[in-house]
């Protein structure tokens, strides 16, 4: 028996205990790194980023297979929890700039032929051992839970524009285009603007508001700044209550569009409360965690150092996951939880071929229980140069999901 295999035994033991389970499918693929395949966390399933790899390690000569492979490895993962793909309520689906959406697309309609779960779908530059397709999901134990979504006037889709899972929706990538027309404005503001207009429409559809919303992922081409995206974001929220965010520049978004929102509301707003370390001060944009329930969407944090002289001065990977990691602990400890409650991470780095350096530091705050994970490499590599005042750019961003 390996040592990881050992440590995934382990895992799953503590897991167990905490009334979550690690899931690992008979046969793999095995992890390429320090997670779990699978977490199931109450009424929840978590499932880590799934390449195309097949057990014996060989992969697809073509996009048909590999997306298709993909899905396999996603399915293996839910049947050895008990379910079955049709429980699945929510997916991220990354792809390299050589698989087209419309290639995914195909595959996709077969995998889930009726009531398919909430997508959203980026490219990105590179995944780890250069898969060219990833993706992850979650499902919902019980399946008479998940139900859909549609608005008015919206046009036929193969995925729902939301899916309640529970008392917990997850809703799919908004694109900044006009959801009817499909017209893309000229404007970055506007592109922006129709996006939030898009998911105000799918929230109103699903009986709620920006005010449920628990977390967001904001997917932005070089078409859109992260300063115009916020100019316009941050005008349909309240100011200190914001959603837990993660802000992801990528390389390229379905129909052409510069910006994508997707992200979890809950139903009752009772469930719902912002943590705010005190070392942090209110946000216009982002809080740094958000309760729904029992569970806590953490935005994604980098090394960079809080305070009046902050910044990032680390100039490696591994220092920088070490400010990373204190910085998600900031969060997890005002919320009363460490580590050991996280189900499922995403880490966003610069260099894929810092890959293992990352996961060497990583793994050390999960050594009694490692959560799910996705791991990509948004953009190439930028160059790392030191600026006068000392600061140096950022090279990974990490984002958690915990549970009580």
């Amino acid at each position: 028996m390996s040592i990881r295999w050992l440590a995934w035994i382990l895992c799953a033991l503590a897991l167990a205990a905490a009334d979550r389970r690690v899931v690992v499918p008979p046969g793999g693929p095995k992890p390429v790194g320090p997670y779990s395949p699978g977490i199931f966390a109450g009424d929840y399933l978590y499932v880590s980023g799934q390449g195309m790899r097949r057990p014996d390690n060989t992969v697809p000569q073509d996009n048909d297979g590999r997306i298709r492979q993909c899905l396999t490895n996603v399915r293996n993962i839910v049947e050895a929890a008990g379910l079955t793909m049709e429980h699945i309520a929510y997916s991220q689906v990354y792809l390299h700039n050589s698989v087209s959406v419309a290639e995914m697309e195909r595959v996709w309609k077969e995998v889930f032929p009726r009531n398919p779960p909430a997508r959203a779908v980026l490219g990105v530059h590179r995944m780890p051992t250069d898969t060219t397709v990833e993706i992850n999901a979650v499902a919902v134990r019980d399946s008479s839970l998940k139900r859909p979504v549609r608005v008015q006037g919206w046009p036929e889709l193969p995925y729902a524009p939301a899916i309640w899972a529970g008392d917990r929706l997850y809703f799919s990538g908004v694109l900044g285009r006009d959801a009817r027309s499909g017209q893309l404005p000229q404007a970055a503001e506007a592109q922006v603007q129709a996006a939030m207009d898009g998911m105000k429409a799918v929230l109103g559809a699903a009986g709620i508001d920006f005010r449920h919303v628990v977390f967001v992922n904001p997917y932005l081409t070089g078409g859109v700044t992260t300063a115009q995206m916020n100019d316009v974001y941050a005008k349909h929220f309240e100011f200190g209550n914001t959603p837990a965010r993660a802000t992801i520049p990528v390389s390229f978004l379905p129909e052409g569009a510069n910006v994508e929102f997707t992200g979890v509301a809950v139903r009752d707003l009772s469930q719902r409360k912002a943590v705010r370390p005190k070392n942090m001060p209110p946000s216009p944009t982002a809080s740094p965690c958000v309760w729904a329930g029992d569970t806590l969407f953490c935005s994604a944090k980098s090394g960079f150092i809080p305070g009046p002289n902050g910044g990032i001065y680390a100039d490696n990977v591994e220092d920088q996951v070490r400010q990373t990691m204190r910085n998600l602990l900031d969060g997890l400890e005002e919320a009363g939880l460490d580590f050991s409650n996280c189900v499922a991470s995403n880490v966003y780095v610069d260099d894929i071929d810092e890959f293992s350096k990352m996961n060497g530091v990583y793994a050390r705050y999960f050594s009694k229980s490692q959560p799910t994970r996705t791991t990509v490499a948004p953009l190439a590599p930028i160059p790392r140069m030191r600026t006068p005042s000392g600061h140096f750019p950022k090279l990974e961003e990490i984002s958690v999901v915990a549970v009580k």
